[in-house]
């Protein structure tokens, strides 16, 4: 089988593509920003992503595309218009990606979205299901709603097989971000005032995501259907601090504030967005995922978490 992957010299990409280089029945074409070194792959470079790029070199004799690629999540965004930037690139560029591929007869799309499109947080004991109604709230998450509709659109248009993955926060090996800033921190033994937080928070360790995602490659009941990514483990920010230590092989320093007393005090210094992160939940439903696919997670939050701190893991 032969498969496109954009973004393989991403953090998820760049993992997707070695496990797809191991699959005798994967013939890979690795479309990259810039030339890296990436065993067994055939490589293309693509210098932007938007709606005058050319594919046809790349979409030619492939049968499924697996987009990673985008313009991501960005906290500090210096553009003018965030939105405008986030279609041009996440909208226009997947759209024209897809149409060119269908031109060229690939059957199946598989779209690597966020959970941002649901939304941002849930309230306590709910969760996100992949049937919702989407309500995304910043940029991105707009983008990426927007580009889902119009993969869709296109596959009513042309039989193309379209597949969209909703993933929460990615964690694992070469992690940037939040999240590795937290690794440091935590594994510094500085203290935090992180130890009676009650919320829930779903995650997915990349491993999983990438098992995920072959399994959507060539899986009759993954056409043109949504799925939420997960680890079926959901952790309070005070869990997931300890679970960090453990992997490090450090001790936890958390101190018992609360959390509305820590929320107050993010206000008044202008890190309110940051405090929902850390203190508010964000639950995910993967049952669907689960039982359409017969797909279960192969990492625990454990294993995923120890990873992260493993060279070459």
């Amino acid at each position: 089988m032969n498969v496109l992957l954009t973004g393989a010299n991403g953090f998820l990409g760049s993992r997707l593509a070695g496990a797809l280089n191991v699959k005798p029945y994967v013939w890979l074409t690795a479309a990259v920003r810039r030339s890296v070194q990436l065993s067994a792959t055939n490589l293309v470079e693509v210098q932007s992503l938007d709606a005058n790029t050319d594919w046809s070199y790349a979409v030619t004799d492939q049968q499924v595309v697996i987009h990673t690629a985008a313009r991501a999540h960005i906290m500090k965004d210096e553009v003018a218009d965030p939105l405008v930037e986030y279609r041009r690139v996440n909208v226009d560029g997947t759209l024209n990606l897809a149409r060119q591929a269908v031109d060229a007869g690939v059957t199946r799309f598989i779209f690597i979205s966020s959970i941002k499109v649901n939304g941002e947080q849930t309230t306590c004991g709910d969760v996100y299901k992949a049937e919702d109604l989407p309500a995304p709230e910043d940029a991105y998450g707009i983008s990426k709603y927007e580009a889902e509709q119009g993969l869709l659109q296109i596959a009513a248009d042309t039989g193309l097989e379209v597949v969209i993955i909703r993933p929460p926060l990615v964690y694992g090996p070469g992690v940037k971000g939040n999240f590795y800033s937290m690794m440091r921190v935590v594994k510094k033994g500085f203290p935090l005032p992180l130890g009676a937080i009650n919320n829930k928070r779903s995650l997915v360790a990349l491993d999983n995501l990438v098992d995920l995602i072959i399994t959507c490659i060539d899986h009759p009941a993954a056409a043109n259907q949504v799925f939420l990514a997960g680890d079926g483990e959901d952790l309070s920010t005070t869990e997931l601090l300890r679970g960090v230590a453990k992997a490090a092989g450090v001790s936890s320093r958390l101190l018992p504030m609360p959390a509305s007393l820590l929320m107050f005090m993010a206000s008044l210094f202008g890190k309110k967005e940051m405090a929902q992160r850390l203190l508010g939940s964000l639950q995910v439903d993967i049952s669907k995922t689960r039982d359409l696919l017969g797909w279960t997670p192969l990492l625990s939050v454990e294993e995923g978490l120890r990873r992260c701190f493993v060279r070459n893991a």
